[in-house]
């Protein structure tokens, strides 16, 4: 999956019908709840009416359908003879489940099916199907329909069976989606040269970027869940529109201020580590010892420690700049390689251009979590 260009490009693009961007987003109106390519044959919507995603899988869990014109499934000139069959069978399959047995009696291997759709879309075929299918129960509860009404769209015999599977694709109950929009968090995947990243971002800002293969990272999805239950769907916002575009500047070597508002949650002691973190220029680095005394907290260090063990904002909140009381990278969840990776890429990057300090950017929002001791 590739980062995301910034909005306006991105709108340009598919205003200009500009195939160069094939492959790189998909633009999906909300007033229709179609999904199209950049280069589509289609009107070009309003500009309020677009948001983007960086793959078909984020489009299909959002609850978007694919257009019929420009047919981004269907855009592969690797195709296997078989597709055309696949996605016929899943659009006209959407009020009933899919197995195995129905793909081989339309002569399509399913291990073939699964590793195709898996490499292609980022889902097993029978999980892009279900897909499909909540996206049509999602449209249906947002265009005032009961949950009953949904199911019976979805072709679940029961509203429990369908709650349960609207919740396994898009991580919050549907009358959650229907009755509380604002409290919902999209979650996005996102391309690095460090490998993929998580970003999680509500209507506040951005509170959650972390690398995939961290090894912490399942600890923190179950702790975000305790703080948000069932809160979380796979899409995009403009903050997580933002984080790519800053992002994809970053790693080409503009090292300067994130244009990204930060939800911070955490007690007023991380917090305030979370925002010295923020204060040290990138191309530079300070000890714990450094980070407690700038807080006048010099006996801190282990607890100034462990607050930057909680940062769930790799990059945006600058954790890699902390360094050993010697200079020596150490402690970084992302992995050391990830730490040296980074100081010498902020380093040769200073070494070409100015630099600005993040310091008051950082909105932090204490929660009840009690001060660590020092």
């Amino acid at each position: 999956m590739n980062l995301l260009p910034p909005a306006a490009v991105m709108y340009r693009a598919i205003a200009d019908r500009d195939r160069s961007f094939e492959g790189i987003f998909y633009v999906a109106v909300r007033t229709t709840g179609i999904f199209c390519r950049p280069g589509c044959p289609a009107r070009t919507p309003q500009e309020r009416n677009v948001e983007f995603f960086a793959s078909i899988a984020a489009c299909l869990q959002a609850g978007y359908r694919a257009c019929r014109r420009c047919r981004p499934l269907e855009a592969d000139p690797d195709a296997p003879p078989w597709l055309h069959r696949a996605l016929g069978m899943a659009e006209h399959s959407l009020d009933r489940r899919l197995s195995a047995a129905d793909l081989r009696s339309a002569g399509i291997d399913p291990v073939q099916a699964t590793r195709y759709f898996r490499r292609r879309y980022g889902l097993t075929f029978q999980a892009f199907h279900r897909a499909m299918r909540m996206g049509v129960g999602l449209r249906e509860i947002r265009s005032g329909a009961t949950l009953g009404a949904a199911a019976d769209a979805t072709g679940y015999e029961s509203e429990s069976g369908f709650r349960g599977a609207f919740v396994s694709v898009f991580g919050a109950a549907p009358s959650r989606l229907a009755a509380a929009p604002d409290a919902i968090f999209r979650a996005l995947w996102l391309a690095t040269p460090l490998g993929p990243m998580l970003a999680i971002a509500g209507n506040d800002g951005v509170a959650m970027l972390e690398y995939v293969d961290r090894r912490g990272l399942p600890r923190e999805l179950e702790r975000f869940n305790r703080r948000h239950p069932r809160s979380v769907i796979p899409g995009s916002n403009h903050h997580l529109e933002r984080v790519a575009a800053w992002l994809a500047r970053y790693f080409a070597g503009d090292i300067s201020e994130p244009d990204v508002r930060l939800h911070l949650e955490g007690s007023p002691f991380q917090v305030a580590v979370w925002n010295a973190l923020g204060a040290i220029p990138a191309g530079a680095t300070r000890s714990y010892g450094e980070v407690a005394v700038s807080l006048g907290r010099p006996a801190a260090v282990r607890a100034v420690a462990r607050a930057i063990g909680a940062n769930e904002l790799a990059l945006l909140v600058p954790c890699h700049r902390v360094v050993g009381v010697d200079g020596s990278p150490t402690g970084y969840g992302g992995g050391l390689w990830r730490k040296r990776w980074l100081l010498e890429h902020e380093r040769t990057a200073c070494s070409r251009q100015p630099t600005l300090q993040i310091g008051d950017r950082l909105l932090g929002r204490p929660s009840a979590v009690s001060e660590p001791s020092a």
